[in-house]
């Protein structure tokens, strides 16, 4: 899979209509502990909200694990493919088939963690979606895999590989960037698994030049209506 070639070919969407509700229904149980980065992405949301009450709309929740991680002026809602527990602040819809949406509700904070790269060829459809759903101050906070990473891993769910730079222009056309940094770097091309490198780059939000095109594993991005 790190062929270029094979890599480029991916990006179709081709590979999204082959995972659908029965596939993340237990793809989704393994998120259920929250993974490194989820547990950044919740001290960044926690920060944004800045102790203000706001409304957080979580796309691609699972488990809705993020819930669980965000502070009580925090209210939180999700959608998934595959919801496990329903209940009133979560609603299941396939986005890549639907709009993305929560009945006529906008949004101080929309979050898509390891959602777009799975987006296909709807990618830009998608930012519009989200950029019609968000307040006139809110945030987009999202993430995106490096895939020049020197181990780069692709999932053989993902349906939207691209270089950054590429997915940043897309983002560019529907969102202000704000700013942009690693979620991590790590030799190997998965989340830091080790107490010391979690602990380092937890708290390291900056991009190092010559090491970070290299080494980061995905990045954030934080986005503000354009």
């Amino acid at each position: 899979m790190n062929d270029p070639a094979s890599v480029a070919g991916l990006a179709t969407g081709e590979t999204a209509r082959f995972y659908k509700r029965d596939f993340w229904i237990k793809e989704n149980q393994k998120h259920v502990p929250a993974h490194y980065r989820l547990q950044k992405a919740a001290r960044i949301l926690n920060r944004a909200a800045a102790g203000r009450e706001c409304d957080l709309l979580d796309i691609g929740c699972g488990p809705a694990t993020l819930m669980r991680l965000l502070q009580k002026n925090i209210h939180y809602y999700g959608i998934d493919i595959a919801i496990h527990d329903p209940a009133p602040y979560l609603i299941e819809t396939d986005f890549l088939e639907n709009p993305i949406g929560f009945g006529d509700q906008r949004f101080d904070i929309i979050s898509a963690q390891g959602v777009f790269e799975y987006m296909g060829s709807v990618q830009s459809r998608k930012f519009s979606e989200i950029a019609q759903l968000l307040k006139e101050h809110g945030k987009f906070i999202l993430s995106y895999t490096n895939f020049s990473h020197r181990d780069k891993h692709v999932f053989e769910a993902f349906s939207n590989v691209q270089p950054i730079g590429d997915f940043r222009q897309s983002l560019a056309r529907y969102f202000t960037i704000d700013r942009c940094f690693p979620a991590s770097h790590n030799w190997h091309g998965g989340q830091p698994s080790r107490k010391l490198i979690k602990a380092a780059n937890m708290h390291l939000n900056a991009n190092i030049p010559f090491i970070s095109p290299r080494l980061a594993v995905e990045y954030f991005f934080f986005c503000s209506p354009r």
